[in-house]
């Protein structure tokens, strides 16, 4: 009896429906089965039921066959008549269908370096859950549980099919890894941590004020605990010999069934490393990128210059295709209740692979079809010299070291276009750096555990099948040659995209997309965004406007002992280097000020102004927004543009007895913080609704402005905002100052070298 007809008439449960396996499983049930019914445990998420999710699954290109040959409504029907879908999860099932025959359970925390609670409540916590529901069903089922052969952990030689050889109590560490996220979390929060959370945010956002250090310590400390949580995963799997949490976890949940299964058929299946269609639905479908897809494509790109393993070992790959044929071989052959059945789906043991012959293959694949490089011709690939894990350990220090100078050097470099060049070119390389340190991690212990799985009961089963189901539903792994597969099933399928030609990039600009409305505020930087200038800037326009020479000079140096001191105040307080700017009006005429502004500043100011900054004013105000100048500098100084915004918001000086300024501000300075604070007040005045304004700055001292508002832009941003932006998906625009007109007017050889000192050190 083949296998159509073994399975015809049962009821069959699939957990991990929407997964990668489960994917496979529902195509070949929905296109092979007709007479088989298939209960889907699924997820909802979001807005999306489970029947939603499971529907759209049915555009995804691994139904694109049945899909032509049935066309897309009969094949919803299909879906329809044939499947009844369970909404929820194996934290807590709902009540299951009765009368279920098969449970393919195929859900799983698969990650390699989940954090430890999440991988036992899943893994092991998901079949307990299982086990459980199909009892208070009143089912008792044949249970397939998909594990992986990496089970079999820290070992060397040959690994037979069977119950794993172990005595650790899954019931101890299942209760340490329920402890260890609570202990973790107190550790996290005792005052030695809090400092070192507060001190290092505030390293690299002091100058946003408060709040936004406060929040950057609270995500460094979750940070902290996700990794304190999967180290601990993967320290403890290691100490009692496996190579991470999912292989560890996966073992003690095998090792629960093998306790607790009772009265339900058990058969475990054991697939190694699951890659890339061979045959079914077509060659090289995949899902997502699973455990060599990124080094394939990280070679492919020239960024893996070696790999931390022996050439001589087997590297265990089995197409998706034959793992699910197996495991609905193994569904149709339920074992007696008393013996459960393990099968290795593998290909290490019938036809080997060895990483200098994956190397070989791989390598020859890009010789002949290098990946491009847009512009530059065709990308090459690295020659590994297979040195051993020492020495690749060594070389991704050396780059993590160089990357850590790189931005600590980086990060006090003042605001410019090569900056924001450099710091994207230091994003790529700590994504790189980043991407080579955990695979290397992840692959590290893999590549010390030199198996061979033995798959004799699998063949066995393979032989069992009729010669009919051998050809629709084979799973011997002699059926393919490597070579063939790697280089032209695999590795044309997860470069594919890699290899689409791309649109040329559109300059980044808003322009043109500001919907009209009302309750919308734009609101504007001046120093920086819509005027190249700063407040040091302003001062020196007025202070040397009428100075002699010698006058000039002895300002410019007094401003130059002084620089140091307000370069750090700009990294730190802005607000401080403002009031120790503003100190120097002091004893100022305010009606002499505003004279200088008329007959020098303001024209400066103008010729610093940025054009495409006063083009985005005018879209703003003719789609109907509230457009806002918010500044620090003087209000004085903002007049010559104040015509252009609803409302200016700027610093104002104190006016002593004797009618002059007395160098102190009128009210504290908005900055950092405070600019969010008063943009929420502002809004509530106004009417307006923040979630479709607008913000547009220039420093990191800016992010509480930008997070504050629902389209938030960097203009000309420093090196901080720039990182932030990039992470966060802001949009970046480089706002120029006109040809010619970005030098001092006051125009001596000396102001241009204090315009050259205030570009290092202040903006």
């Amino acid at each position: 009896m083949g296998l159509r007809e073994r399975l015809a008439g049962r009821r069959v449960l699939v957990t991990g429906m929407t997964g990668f396996m489960g994917e496979a499983l529902l195509e070949r049930l929905l296109s092979d089965f007709p007479d088989t019914q298939v209960v889907a445990l699924v997820r909802p998420r979001g807005s999306h039921s489970g029947a939603a999710r499971l529907a759209r699954m049915l555009r995804k290109p691994s139904f694109g066959p049945l899909r032509e040959r049935l066309g897309a409504a009969e094949l919803a029907a299909v879906l329809a008549r044939q499947v009844q879908v369970v909404e929820g999860d194996l934290a807590s099932l709902p009540q299951l269908p009765a009368e279920i025959d098969v449970v393919i359970h195929c859900a799983g925390e698969v990650s390699f370096d989940p954090p430890i609670d999440d991988a036992f409540r899943i893994n092991v916590g998901g079949v307990q859950e299982l086990v459980r529901a199909l009892r208070a069903g009143g089912s008792a089922p044949h249970l397939v549980h998909v594990s992986t052969a990496y089970v079999a952990g820290l070992r060397s030689g040959h690994i037979a099919e069977g119950p794993l050889a172990h005595g650790v109590d899954w019931r101890v560490e299942q209760a340490y890894a329920a402890r260890v996220r609570e202990q973790t979390e107190d550790a996290s929060r005792s005052p030695e941590n809090s400092a070192r959370f507060r001190r290092a945010a505030g390293r690299g956002f002091a100058a946003a004020g408060a709040q936004t250090v406060s929040a950057e310590a609270e995500r460094l400390r979750r940070e902290w605990v996700a990794r304190r949580l999967v180290s601990a995963g993967g320290e403890r799997a290691q100490v009692l010999g496996w190579t991470d949490a999912y292989t560890f976890t996966k073992a003690l949940a095998e090792r629960w069934l093998e306790e607790h299964h009772g009265e339900l058929p058990l058969t475990v299946v054991r697939p190694s490393i699951i890659e890339s269609a061979l045959a079914r639905p077509f060659p090289g479908w995949i899902e997502g990128f699973k455990m060599a897809e990124p080094l394939i494509i990280a070679y492919g790109r020239g960024e893996l210059p070696d790999f931390p393993a022996s050439p001589d070992a087997v590297v265990d790959i089995i197409p998706i295709d034959l793992v699910v044929n197996a495991t609905l071989a193994a569904a149709a052959a339920p074992p007696p209740v008393d013996s459960p059945a393990y099968y290795t789906v593998c290909s290490g043991f019938r036809n080997p692979l060895r990483f200098q012959e994956l190397y070989s293959h791989v390598r020859e694949y890009f010789l002949a079809d290098p990946l491009p490089q847009r512009g530059r011709g065709a990308i090459g690939v690295p020659q590994w010299p297979f040195a051993g894990a020492p020495a690749a350990e060594a070389r991704l220090r050396r780059g993590e070291l160089v990357v850590g100078a790189a931005g600590r050097v980086l990060s006090q470099v003042p605001a410019s276009r090569r900056a924001r060049v450099w710091a994207g070119q230091l994003e790529r390389a700590q994504t790189r750096v980043g991407f080579l340190r955990r695979y290397s991690d992840v692959y590290r212990a893999y590549t010390k555990a030199e198996l061979v799985y033995v798959d004799d009961a699998t063949r066995a089963l393979y032989e069992g099948l009729d010669e009919a189901d051998k050809v629709d539903f084979g799973f011997d792994p002699r059926c393919f040659d490597w070579r063939h597969y790697l280089q032209e099933v695999h590795c044309p399928a997860v470069t594919a995209v890699l290899r689409r030609p791309r649109a040329a990039a559109a300059p980044r600009r808003l322009s043109g997309n500001l919907a009209a409305g009302d309750g919308v505020l734009a609101v504007f930087d001046l120093d920086g965004a819509v005027a190249a200038a700063s407040v040091v800037e302003s001062y020196l326009w007025m202070r040397l406007a009428d100075e002699g020479v010698w006058g000039r000079a002895r300002e410019l140096a007094s401003l130059a002992a002084a620089l140091p001191g307000y370069a750090r105040a700009d990294r730190r307080d802005r607000g401080h280097l403002m009031r120790a700017v503003y100190a120097r009006y002091a004893g100022v005429d305010p009606l002499e000020l505003e004279r200088l502004v008329a007959e020098v500043a303001g024209d400066v100011l103008l010729r610093r102004v940025r054009p495409a900054g006063i083009r985005r004013v005018r879209e703003h105000r003719a789609a109907g927004h509230r457009t806002v100048l918010l500044t620090g500098a003087l209000e004085v100084v903002t007049r010559p543009l104040a015509s252009l915004f609803d409302d200016v918001v700027a610093a104002r000086l104190e006016v002593g007895g004797d009618g002059r300024l007395t160098g102190r501000l009128e009210s504290s300075p908005l900055v950092g913080d405070a600019r969010a604070a008063f943009v929420r007040h502002h809004a509530r005045g106004v009417g307006a609704d923040l979630s479709v304004s607008w913000a547009y700055a220039d420093s990191q001292s800016d992010l509480p402005l930008l997070g504050a508002v629902g389209n938030p832009v960097a203009v000309n941003p420093d090196v901080a905002l720039h990182q932030v932006a990039r992470g966060s998906g802001w949009p970046i625009e480089e706002w120029l100052v006109a040809a010619g007109e970005s030098r001092m007017v006051v125009g001596s050889r000396v102001e241009r070298r204090w315009q050259a000192a205030a570009g290092r050190g202040v903006r």
